[in-house]
């Protein structure tokens, strides 16, 4: 029974949902050790093995897991799988015995293992399908709307508010794409006992007919899954790696969307917030912050799931001729912190984006403080055309700039509108009123618009099409 009187991992109550802690729940593993020896036992019944009885009864106690008595067990003999087996087959007394026949430890383990990787992969994939789409809802929301973009943390020249978000949406599509790929490569082990031969299971098919190509052919056909061509005693510890580099690359998208949704909600630029509740408390000193802790959260979170790969790059280059054992323990706690994780990321991601805030006033702002300098570009362009020297106008313009941002440092409303409007040396070239048209930003975001509509039009059908991402077990 859960209790707070002892360490709890953050992840089995604060973080995750319940759909993929249930998942990766020590019940739910002993629920699919068990179909994986049920699936055995009715393919070894096939080949005359077994009776059908005995693989009744295996059937018939399937479900009725016993924590408590496994866990006596273990205590005395030290073997957690042993422990599953018996406490089994003291439930089945026809088919007990025969629990398990021909198979080693890693047989059952690395099927099952690739069973929840593909379980925990679907699951994903329903809540990124929402998160896809609530990025396009947002995307063609603010497709149009003008405003300041930022290189080198510096004002530079507008986008569109959509546009910005569609990088972030583009983001999210490669990752849907990569984890499409890695689940589609989940694979389980088969059936090839000790070091990957199958001795085990000729020895024990040599009068049946059967070969033990054709019984791994029927267990895998009844557990739904593939296995790898080449294994030894597990399944490629590659497998793990490239599972948790495909988690780890969703979570360095959703860790920059939050780390630029913290720099626009900051005062100095104030554009964008996280959804913040009437009664939500920003800070317990403070008691006017507006703190994004959403987003915090998030880039916390993404920073610890960026760190597993390592681990499992490590069990894989340490797989040691054809088995070591150093990678078991880490295991246990590996795959399902990275995929409990992804789990949050991008359900607390969903929301922030759904409830995202965007201030059209400040938007409008920041853009007509800082947008007119990146407007001189298109003004030097039609006074040139009209005639002027670019060298000089360049020079000319650039001075204006350099008044206008000392102008801003010290507080003022920016000046260099008016000031380039009033120059003769301008003025000779281009009227009054061009050059306060040219001037104004708001329309200098070339096609953003369209290619931010193009982003979220590829993110609904991505999340549309999300079926294909493989065979469900």
């Amino acid at each position: 029974m859960t209790t707070h009187d002892t360490y709890l991992s953050p992840l089995t109550w604060r973080y995750g949902s319940e759909a993929m802690r249930s998942l990766w729940s020590e019940r739910r593993k002993r629920l699919l050790l068990r179909r994986f020896w049920v699936a055995l036992a009715t393919a070894q019944q096939e080949a005359g093995l077994v009776t059908a009885e005995q693989v009744a009864d295996l059937a018939a106690h399937q479900e009725q897991i016993d924590l408590e008595r496994a866990a006596e067990i273990e205590a005395e003999i030290r073997h957690d799988l042993m422990a599953e087996i018996r406490t089994y087959a003291e439930q089945c007394p026809l088919g007990g015995g025969i629990i398990h026949l021909g198979a080693t430890s890693m047989d059952v383990l690395d099927n099952v293992e690739a069973l929840r990787l593909a379980a925990a992969f679907d699951l994903l994939q329903g809540k990124l399908a929402t998160l896809l789409r609530v990025v396009a809802d947002q995307i063609q929301r603010h497709a149009g709307l003008a405003c300041m973009a930022f290189t080198h943390l510096q004002p530079a020249e507008p986008t569109t508010v959509g546009y910005r978000l569609a990088q972030y949406g583009y983001d999210l599509l490669l990752d849907w794409q990569e984890l499409a790929r890695a689940r589609q490569g989940v694979r389980g082990k088969g059936l090839r006992g000790a070091v990957g031969t199958s001795a085990s299971y000729g020895q024990l098919l040599e009068e049946s007919g059967w070969t033990p190509a054709r019984l791994e052919a029927r267990v895998l056909e009844l557990l739904g899954i593939d296995a790898h061509p080449a294994g030894t005693q597990v399944y490629p510890r590659k497998q793990d790696w490239l599972v948790l580099n495909a988690l780890a690359g969703l979570a360095q998208s959703i860790y920059r969307l939050a780390f630029d949704l913290r720099l626009l909600q900051s005062p100095t630029i104030g554009e964008w917030s996280e959804p913040f509740g009437a009664k939500q408390v920003g800070s317990s000193a403070m008691p006017f912050k507006r703190n994004p802790i959403d987003a915090e959260n998030l880039d916390s979170l993404a920073r610890q799931l960026a760190a597993l790969p390592r681990v499992a790059w490590d069990n894989a280059a340490h797989s040691l001729l054809e088995r070591t054992l150093d990678d078991s323990a880490n295991r246990r706690m590996l795959l399902p912190e990275a995929f409990l994780l992804a789990d949050e990321l991008v359900g607390r991601a969903t929301r922030v984006v759904q409830g995202l805030v965007v201030r059209e006033e400040v938007v409008a702002r920041n853009l007509a403080t800082y947008g007119v300098f990146a407007a001189t570009e298109r003004l030097l362009m039609e006074a040139v055309k009209a005639g002027g020297d670019r060298q000089v106008l360049h020079e000319l313009i650039r001075e204006h700039s350099l008044v206008a941002w000392d102008a801003l440092r010290r507080g003022q409303p920016n000046p260099l509108a008016n000031s380039l409007r009033a120059d003769p040396r301008i003025t000779q070239w281009l009227l009054p009123g061009e050059v306060a048209s040219l001037l104004d930003a708001s329309d200098y975001v070339g096609d953003a618009a369209g290619r931010a509509l193009a982003v979220a039009a590829m993110l609904r059908e991505a999340a549309a099409a999300g079926g294909d991402w493989g065979n469900r077990p």
